[in-house]
C-alpha cells in the first residue's frame, strides 16, 4: 500500500540536494507497492546554520508518479538546494488513496497547521478518525484534506498545545497513539524538536536502517517502558542517576545499555522505511519494530519505548542483517519486474527446496517446523488461510495435503474466515500464507486463531514480517524479492513449500513411501521442466496478439488444475483489466456453458491425470457449442492435440506438481496481453503489492 521512507543524517554533512535525492530514490524503490501521489517534507530556510533552518518545514506534494514530484523539486525557487546540513530529518511518502481522491492536498506528509509545526507520514487506516476530527474541529483546529491521516497531525498539535510541561517528542507520540484506533505506521517530524525523529507502528510494517562508519554501542536495543529522552552527554556514563529525571537515559552505562549510537564518533545515518527494498542500497543493518513500539532518535541516539509491558514481550530489538542484494530488486535485462520474476522461477523453486530435500535419501527437513512437528502430527485438521494468489496456492495443494496427511484440509479466504467467526479449536493447525507477511486480513485471522489456542504456521517470503514473527513456527519460501504487483514466483514457491510439508507429514508411513519417492523425483526435475515451459514465450506472445482486443476470457480445468484456472484468471484481471473467470470444468453445465459461443475466448487446462476423461468430456461440450478453445496439455497428449486447433504443450510431471508447469503459460499470457494493451505491467491501476489495510 502506501510507502514510507525517511532519512536522518546526524553529523554526516549532506546538501539539501543530496537529501532530496536520497528521499526520491527511497520512494522509487517503493513504487512497486502501488500509489497515486507522493510528497516530501524537509527543513526550510536558507540559513547556513542547520538549527535555524530546522525551525521551519517545507512541504512538496504532487499527485501522480514520483517523477512528477522530482520535477516539482527542481522547480522550487524558495529553497537553496546547495545548503549543507550537519543534522537533518527528511520524510517522504507514496500514497495509495483510501480517504479522499488522489491530489496534492490529500497526499502526505500531512501538517498540523499552516505553520507546519508537526508533519506526519502514515501507512494504514485510522478507523476512529471521524470522532477525532469532530473533537479537534470543536477545539478550533481547521482541516484542509479529506484524509484520516490529517487527524493524527492535528492531534499531535493539540497534545503539544495542551502539555503540562516540557515533554519529549517520544512521550508526545505515545500519548497520541493511545487515542488512535485502526492500523498505522507513522514517522513524525517537528519544528519544536529539530533534528529528532519519532516513528511507531501498529499493524503496519516499519523498519529502521542504521549506517555508521564506527562501531555501534549495542546490537540489541532494550525496550524502555518509560519515555526516555535519551539526551546523554559525554560525561553521563560517569554520572549517577538522578531521581528527578527518571525519563532520562543519564544512568550509569546508559550509553551502551539503553540507546544505540556510534561509539568513537557521533556520525550516524538512520533510514526509516515500510519496506527493506528502500534501505538496502544504503545499509543491510536494520531493526524491525513491533506493534506499539515508539522509536525515537534524539541527538543521534536511537531508543525504543513502549507504554505497557505485556506477557511474552521481547525485552530488546535486535539489529538484523538483511540477506538482500541490490541487484535482486533491479530489472536487469528484462522490460519489467513481472517478466523478470516469471523467468526467475527455475532458480526460485530451487532455492525454496535448497537444503530442505535430500533427493538421494528421499528425506525432507523444514527447520522452521522442527520444534513443533510432533504437535502438528497430532492435529485433527489443517486450515490454510490466505488472500489472492496465496489463497490459490492453498487450493492448488489441498488435494496432495489431504492425500499425504489423511487429514481434512480447509482452504479459507482470510476476509471471509473472519466474517463468519469460523470455529477454530486447540487441535487445529492453521497455516497463514502471505508473500509480504503483512497482509492485513491474514494477520487478523492469525490473531483470531491464536486467541483460540490453535497452532499457527507462517508461510511467507519476508524475513522479519509480522506474520513470520507472530506465528508459532513457519517456512520461509526463499523466492527472493518480488517487486511486481502481480505475484508469480511467490505462488510457485508457496506451492512447493506446502508440498514439502505434506511430504514431511507422511515420512513414517510405509504405505506412502512409493508416492513420496515419486513426488520427490518430480521436485528434483522441476527446475529443468520450468525452463522448458519458458521456451514457449514466443508462442504465447503470438497467442496474446490474437486475444488482446477481446473483452473477456474463460479459463477451465478441474482437479489439480482448478487452482491454475483461478490463478491464471486473476493474473489476467490484475494487469490486463480484461474480464476473466476461472471455472471448475465440473460446473460447466450448471451455468458457465451459457457463455460459450464462437466469439468467447476459452482456455482449457487438460492434463493426463485422474480427471483426464472428465476434462475431455468438457472439451467436447465446448466444441459442440462452436467454442474454439486453446488447450494447455501434456506435450505427448496426441488425442487432445488432434481434437483442437490451438494447443500449448507443456512437459509432463507428477500429477500434484503439474499445476506449476501449467500456470506459467498463463503468467506469460497475462504479461504479453498487458504489454499489447499498453498497460504498466508492474503497477496495475487501483492495486497495491502489499495489502496492509482491511
Amino acid at each position: 500500500m502506501c510507502g514510507i521512507f525517511a532519512y536522518l543524517n546526524y553529523h554526516v554533512p549532506r546538501s539539501r540536494r543530496e537529501i532530496l535525492e536520497t528521499l526520491i530514490k527511497g520512494l522509487q524503490r517503493l513504487e512497486y507497492r502501488g500509489y497515486d501521489s507522493a510528497g516530501v517534507g524537509i527543513d526550510g530556510g536558507n540559513d547556513k546554520n542547520w538549527e535555524n533552518n530546522a525551525r521551519q518545514i517545507h512541504l512538496i506534494k504532487k499527485s501522480g508518479k514520483v517523477k512528477v514530484l522530482e520535477d516539482a523539486i527542481e522547480k522550487q525557487d524558495s529553497i537553496d538546494l546547495d545548503i549543507e546540513f550537519d543534522v537533518h530529518l527528511g520524510i517522504a511518502h507514496t500514497r495509495w488513496a483510501t480517504h479522499g481522491v488522489p491530489n496534492s492536498l490529500n497526499s502526505h506528509p500531512h501538517r498540523s497547521d499552516k505553520k507546519n509545526e508537526f508533519i506526519v507520514i502514515h501507512n494504514g487506516i485510522i478507523t476512529n478518525y471521524k470522532d477525532l476530527r469532530k473533537f479537534l474541529e470543536s477545539k478550533g483546529y481547521e482541516f484542509e484534506s479529506e484524509t484520516d491521516t490529517e487527524s493524527i497531525a492535528k492531534l499531535v498539535k493539540y497534545m503539544y498545545d495542551n502539555r503540562e510541561d516540557d515533554i519529549s517528542f517520544a512521550t508526545l507520540v505515545e500519548r497520541v497513539i493511545q487515542q488512535l484506533e485502526g492500523a498505522f505506521a507513522l514517522v513524525l517530524k517537528s519544528v519544536h524538536y529539530p533534528g529528532e525523529a519519532v516513528c511507531t507502528r501498529r499493524g503496519g510494517p516499519l523498519l529502521i536502517g542504521v549506517r555508521s562508519e564506527h562501531r555501534l554501542s549495542t546490537d540489541h536495543i532494550p525496550v524502555l517502558y518509560h519515555s526516555a529522552n535519551c539526551k546523554v552527554d559525554d560525561k553521563s556514563s560517569e554520572s549517577k542517576s538522578n531521581a528527578k529525571d527518571k525519563s532520562s537515559c543519564s544512568l550509569p552505562r546508559a550509553d551502551s545499555t539503553t540507546c544505540l549510537f556510534p561509539m568513537e564518533e557521533k556520525a550516524v545515518e538512520y533510514y526509516f522505511a515500510s519496506d527493506a527494498s528502500a534501505v538496502i542500497e544504503h545499509t543491510n543493518q536494520v531493526i524491525f519494530l513491533e506493534d506499539d513500539d515508539v522509536a525515537a532518535v534524539v541527538d543521534g541516539k536511537l531508543s525504543i519505548h513502549r507504554i505497557k509491558r505485556r506477557a511474552g514481550d521481547h525485552p530488546a530489538r535486535a539489529i538484523q542483517t538483511l540477506q538482500l542484494e541490490l541487484q535482486q530488486i533491479m530489472k536487469g535485462n528484462f522490460s519489467s519486474f513481472m517478466q523478470k520474476e516469471i523467468f526467475e522461477q527455475p532458480e526460485s523453486v530451487l532455492n525454496t527446496m535448497r537444503g530442505r530435500i535430500n533427493f538421494d535419501e528421499h528425506t525432507v527437513i523444514l527447520g522452521g517446523l522442527q520444534d513443533h512437528i510432533k504437535e502438528i502430527l497430532r492435529c485433527r485438521r489443517l486450515i490454510l488461510i490466505a488472500c489472492g494468489t496465496s489463497f490459490h496456492a492453498g487450493v492448488a495443494t489441498r488435494q496432495v495435503l489431504e492425500e499425504l496427511t489423511e487429514l481434512p484440509v480447509m482452504v479459507e479466504l482470510a476476509s471471509d474466515f473472519l466474517d463468519r467467526n469460523t470455529p477454530v479449536f486447540r487441535d487445529d493447525v492453521c497455516f497463514f500464507l502471505s508473500q509480504s507477511g503483512e497482509t492485513a486480513d491474514t494477520l487478523m485471522a492469525l490473531r483470531y486463531c491464536k486467541e483460540r489456542g490453535a497452532l499457527t504456521v507462517g508461510i511467507t517470503n519476508t524475513v522479519g514480517s509480522s506474520i513470520s514473527r507472530e506465528t508459532d513456527c513457519g517456512v520461509h519460501i526463499n523466492a527472493g524479492p518480488e517487486i511486481g504487483v502481480a505475484s508469480t514466483k511467490a505462488y510457485t514457491s508457496q506451492f512447493i513449500s506446502l508440498v514439502m510439508f505434506a511430504l514431511l507429514m507422511c515420512e513414517d508411513r510405509i504405505s506412502m513411501q512409493e508416492r513420496r519417492k515419486e513426488i520427490i523425483r518430480g521436485l528434483k526435475a522441476l527446475p529443468d521442466l520450468i525452463k522448458e515451459v519458458l521456451t514457449l514465450d514466443e508462442e504465447i506472445q503470438k497467442l496474446a496478439s490474437e486475444l488482446y482486443q477481446q473483452k473477456s476470457v474463460l479459463i477451465m480445468g478441474r482437479g489439480y488444475h482448478y487452482a491454475t484456472c483461478l490463478e491464471g484468471a486473476l493474473k489476467i484481471k490484475e494487469i490486463t483489466y480484461m474480464h476473466s473467470e476461472g471455472i471448475l470444468a465440473g460446473e460447466l453445465k450448471h451455468g458457465p456453458l451459457a457463455l460459450v459461443d464462437k466469439l468467447m475466448p476459452v482456455i482449457m487446462v487438460i492434463m493426463r491425470d485422474h480427471t483426464y476423461t472428465k476434462c475431455q468430456n468438457a472439451l467436447q461440450q465446448v466444441v459442440a457449442r462452436q467454442g474454439r478453445p486453446v488447450v494447455i496439455c501434456d506435450r505427448d497428449d496426441y488425442e487432445t492435440i488432434k481434437s483442437v486447433n490451438r494447443v500449448i504443450r507443456v512437459p509432463h510431471s507428477v500429477d500434484c506438481l503439474q499445476g506449476i508447469l501449467s500456470v506459467i503459460p498463463l503468467q506469460l499470457l497475462s504479461f504479453h496481453l498487458a504489454v499489447l494493451r499498453g498497460f504498466d505491467v508492474d503497477c496495475p491501476r487501483n492495486l497495491a503489492k502489499s495489502v496492509t489495510v482491511e
